[in-house]
């Protein structure tokens, strides 16, 4: 592990008591109202232009006598148009009409029909997941699974495919509970206050409770105003407008949190499952105390034991009966809970007589099973305390070195109050408050984040590079005026997520491309104008779904529980990555999304092309260029897996022929035919190929797997 450097504690107070480098002129632009901008309307854009956004772009490019680039040919174009709408490569069917269409509207049916795929939301999701950290399991050195998680996931590409307003996205997942009580979608959305990673088995419960306030704290203004609070915790931030009072009390607005494994019952079918469960319960209560007077002392031997790992402060609050606990013995006495009261297998300690004993028991119970109603679905969720415990405002972010109490307020430098929260659905109503602020129309930020998050799934990168930092240390952003015109058009059109994204994509800015003029490169080398479309790789997760696309594996089965690929080998042998691939074959060959998120082992092709690990957001991904990358693409049994599939599929659909194979095998892999030079090469080599046949067709379709063309979108 890389070590730390070092300072003395002079040097550290020196550190801390620095005063703010100036602000740069208008670095404070993110905190103010965005207004509609007028459009440009420069007479030499009117060819080139073809929605409002293509204005916007032009008028900065004359400034440097820079154009777009000329449009992309329509193979490349309704590739570069699949992957970014669903993530999937486009059959060869489909680019061969695309190519032939000269309708108009040909493009803008294409994108109509992409966007009204299921597969839309399933490749929006990803972007979001990565934000909001979203795992399936705990992380830290137990890494326990969470097998609910899941739910939070489909969650968001419904939403997606749905186009549900961004404002109500928002709202769900920041107080679902509170604001749509009887909706189940909404309480499965609260479950992005629980992505946090969890050491559950930790001793030091206060502290731990300080570091889950902080994640949330820190993931919701990252993730929906791009703020930087967190710099705010131990004093005022060095640069933004954020007091560290500004802190606690964004934080204040969680201080109630009561995580729960929520029922997604209808107030009917609750209503009918407890009836059913009461019956059964009813017909069973012998048996089941019979079991009871057996384990019951086992169990409470382990949980005495477990007992002993807490100083008494901590543990004695179990002996307190639940009514009379102040709020935060409630927060604290649950997490204990988990940790003693465990219900586990005692089997192993159980004599012979009593062994065989429950064992006969557990046959009389078993044969009630028909008439227990089965559990009903559950879902991640978080809900409030009817009284929150007090927030303070925290010494240097010592939780040890409590402050001035705070009520829940908002930043100052946007909207100096404190919140009015009003009591709802037997909560609170904190966060129905905060999610009111954050998805308001007049909070500048919330709109700006999210259309530059869009933009940058487009195009590479943000109109503000640092999509997570709106703050001084972040970047300014290279089309103010179109960023503002976006976010407003976002408002306008009903928070409509679809509707920006359309625009985006039908511009001419996205259809152009990848090769502009060499005064562009001169001019603006990064391309932060966009004088050229920006070549972009494909992530871990759309490599994975195109090469099962490619080789017909791919099964689109959408939902459910996360799904386990078969691991390397290597990985196998270790405990701590080890996992046990899902049983049938066309479920370990389901889309990218649906693949386990264990935080402790991201899958081996998504870490090796840059996918984090979702300990912590991630508002952009690298895009490294690195030698084991080949190497795996060249070398690994999945890839030269994929290869072979690929083949056989080929084969099956333009036989033996050689000519026939190749061009067939470039229509699939790449999207378009052989140059007379490459079919010339791929023909000579299936026929000097010392192996079989098909072996030779194997490799070959292996190859055009390593191709730039398949890896990179231009």
């Amino acid at each position: 592990m890389r070590s730390l450097p070092r300072f003395s504690a002079a040097a550290l107070l020196l550190i801390v008591a620095a005063p703010a480098p100036a602000a740069e002129p208008g670095a404070e632009w993110a905190y103010k109202p965005f207004k509609r901008p007028a459009v440009p309307d420069a007479p030499a854009q009117k060819t080139a232009a073809r929605n409002d956004i293509d204005r916007f772009l032009l008028a900065k490019l004359a400034e440097h006598k820079l154009t777009f680039a000329p449009e992309a040919d329509r193979r490349v174009l309704i590739r570069r148009a699949y992957f970014d709408l669903i993530g999937l490569p486009p059959a060869p069917e489909e680019v061969e009409a695309f190519a032939r269409d000269n309708a108009p509207d040909a493009y803008e049916k294409l994108v109509d029909r992409l966007m009204a795929s299921p597969q839309y939301g399933e490749r929006q999701a990803l972007f979001w997941l990565d934000v909001v950290r979203f795992a399936e399991t705990d992380g830290f050195n137990a890494d326990a699974p969470r097998p609910n998680a899941w739910r939070y996931r489909d969650y968001v590409i419904k939403s997606f495919n749905a186009d549900k307003p961004f404002d109500r996205f928002v709202k769900e997942q920041l107080a679902g509970d509170e604001l749509y009580p009887d909706d189940p979608d909404a309480l499965v959305a609260t479950g992005f206050l629980r992505h946090y990673p969890e050491e559950y088995n930790a001793v030091n419960l206060e502290q731990r409770r300080y570091e889950v306030l902080t994640d949330i704290t820190d993931t919701t203004s990252g993730t929906f105003l791009a703020l930087t609070s967190g710099c705010a915790r131990c004093h005022d931030h060095k640069y933004d407008p954020i007091t560290q009072k500004d802190y606690f009390r964004l934080q204040a607005f969680f201080a109630g949190m009561w995580p729960t494994e929520a029922v997604l019952l209808t107030p009917g079918a609750r209503a009918e499952y407890q009836k059913k469960l009461a019956a059964w319960e009813a017909k069973t209560a012998e048996i089941r105390a019979a079991i009871e007077a057996i384990e019951g002392p086992y169990h409470q031997k382990a949980s005495a034991k477990q007992r002993t790992r807490f100083p008494d402060e901590y543990a004695s609050l179990l002996d307190i009966p639940f009514e009379s606990r102040t709020p935060i013995q409630k927060q604290l006495g649950q997490l204990i809970d988990k940790q003693v009261n465990v219900r586990g297998d005692v089997s192993k300690s159980l004599k012979p007589a009593e062994k065989e004993r429950v064992a006969a028991l557990k046959a009389q119970l078993a044969q009630w099973a028909n008439e227990k109603p089965p559990e009903p679905p559950r879902a991640m969720a978080m809900t409030d305390l009817p009284t929150p415990p007090p927030t303070n405002l925290y010494k240097r972010g010592n939780w040890q070195k409590p402050g001035a109490k705070l009520d829940p307020g908002f930043i100052a430098t946007i909207d100096d109050r404190d919140a009015d929260p009003q009591p709802t659905n037997g909560s609170v109503g904190r966060r129905a408050a905060l999610a009111g602020w954050v998805a308001s129309r007049e909070n500048p930020l919330t709109a700006r984040v999210i259309v530059n998050r869009l933009w940058q799934q487009r195009f590479g990168y943000g109109i503000v590079r640092t999509s997570s930092d709106f703050g001084v240390t972040g970047d300014r952003p290279t089309h103010p005026e179109l960023l503002n015109w976006l976010a407003d058009e976002l408002v306008a059109k009903n928070w409509s997520l679809k509707h920006v994204h359309k625009l985006m994509v039908l511009s001419a800015a996205f259809r152009q491309g990848a090769r502009g003029e060499e005064a562009g490169a001169t001019a603006d080398p990064d391309n932060k104008l966009l004088w050229q479309y920006p070549r972009r790789r494909l992530d871990g997760e759309a490599l994975r779904d195109a090469m099962l696309a490619v080789s017909g594996q791919l099964n689109l089965k959408a939902g459910g529980p996360g799904v386990f690929p078969e691991l390397p080998a290597e990985l196998q042998k270790s405990s701590a990555g080890r996992w046990t691939p899902t049983a049938d074959a066309s479920e370990r060959n389901r889309r990218s999304v649906y693949v386990f998120v264990k935080r402790n082992l991201r899958y081996p092709l998504f870490t090796l092309f840059d996918a984090p690990d979702r300990n912590e957001t991630c508002a952009r991904r690298f895009v490294t260029t690195t030698a084991p990358q080949s190497l795996a693409m060249l070398n690994d049994a999945l890839v030269i897996g994929f290869g072979k599939q690929l083949a056989a599929r080929v084969t099956k659909e333009a036989g033996a022929d050689r000519e026939k194979f190749v061009g067939r095998a470039f229509l699939i892999a790449v999207n378009r035919p052989p140059t007379s030079e490459e079919q010339a090469a791929m023909a000579g080599y299936l026929a000097r190929h010392k192996g079989s046949d098909e072996e030779a067709r194997a490799d070959l379709c292996h190859a055009l797997l390593n191709l730039n063309e398949f890896v990179y979108v231009d």
